[in-house]
């Protein structure tokens, strides 16, 4: 898992809150379909920004609880939904969530999986808790499509392979749909969401992303600082050149409870 300190959770809600992941959110909540008075649980809810949003779907007479097990996280989370009393907020884990069975009309859950070590214990979790005929949604990334053009692709497989290593499941995708049958889901439906740059921005999903991996490199020995800053002036040349082109796919989950 990441270990989130107030620094990190800044800079992680300053990536969600970037246009591509505004994308992604609104797919999320149109996949679950919500009405008013359901009863949501929102899965690492991290900054509570897919919280709020499913809050305002199922209005008033519903209800959502974000969990996460991050405290930096959950403080911006208690923030940005404090007006909105019908969601809760608690520090628990994922795999082990102290409510009763079938207490939930819909479940997300977004870039968390990939950093447990049992996936299919946390999917078990789900289904316990979802209601018959609940709805699930799950986003997850694999990082073996990153697709970022640059000169020294060797560096760049380092660089993703080294970001792969400080993860549990960076290939996650493609065993989702076995997991989620597994546990007694059915109608399993998945869409890509493409996570697309054609310019290099420290605010743009890419320019965060690129900056991360190579701090995860440096830390774990795998890139050297002058390979750091060679890769960094490479890409902001080709970006000045229109030249440069970074996309990554997300994949939305979707099942139902039998």
């Amino acid at each position: 898992m990441v270990d989130y300190d107030e620094e990190l959770a800044a800079e992680t809600e300053r990536v969600y809150l970037m246009p591509e992941i505004v994308r992604q959110r609104a797919k999320t909540i149109e996949a679950l379909n919500l009405r008013a008075g359901e009863q949501v649980l929102d899965i690492g809810c991290g900054m509570g920004l897919l919280t709020r949003e499913l809050a305002l779907a199922v209005g008033p007479t519903g209800s959502v609880l974000g969990i996460d097990n991050s405290q930096p996280m959950l403080a911006l989370a208690e923030r940005r939904c404090a007006d909105l009393p019908y969601i809760e907020l608690k520090n628990e884990s994922a795999d082990a969530i102290p409510q009763a069975d079938s207490s939930f009309d819909a479940i997300a859950c977004t870039q968390l999986l990939l950093y447990l070590p049992n996936v299919a214990q946390t999917i078990q979790e789900m289904h316990r808790l979802l209601k018959p005929g609940g709805r699930i949604a799950i986003v997850e990334t694999d990082w073996r499509n990153v697709l970022l053009e640059c000169d020294d692709q060797p560096f760049m497989r380092q660089l993703f392979a080294a970001w792969e290593e400080s993860i549990a499941s960076p290939h996650l995708p493609g065993q989702l749909e076995s997991h989620l049958i597994t546990a007694g889901f059915s109608a399993v439906k998945v869409d890509a969401i493409p996570l697309l740059n054609t310019s290099y921005l420290l605010d743009n999903y890419s320019g965060q992303m690129v900056a991360y991996s190579l701090r995860v490199g440096r830390k774990s020995g795998a890139v050297t600082a002058a390979q750091a800053d060679n890769f960094l002036a490479e890409l902001k040349q080709r970006s000045a050149e229109h030249r440069y082109f970074f996309c990554v796919n997300r994949f939305l989950f979707t099942a139902i409870k039998i």
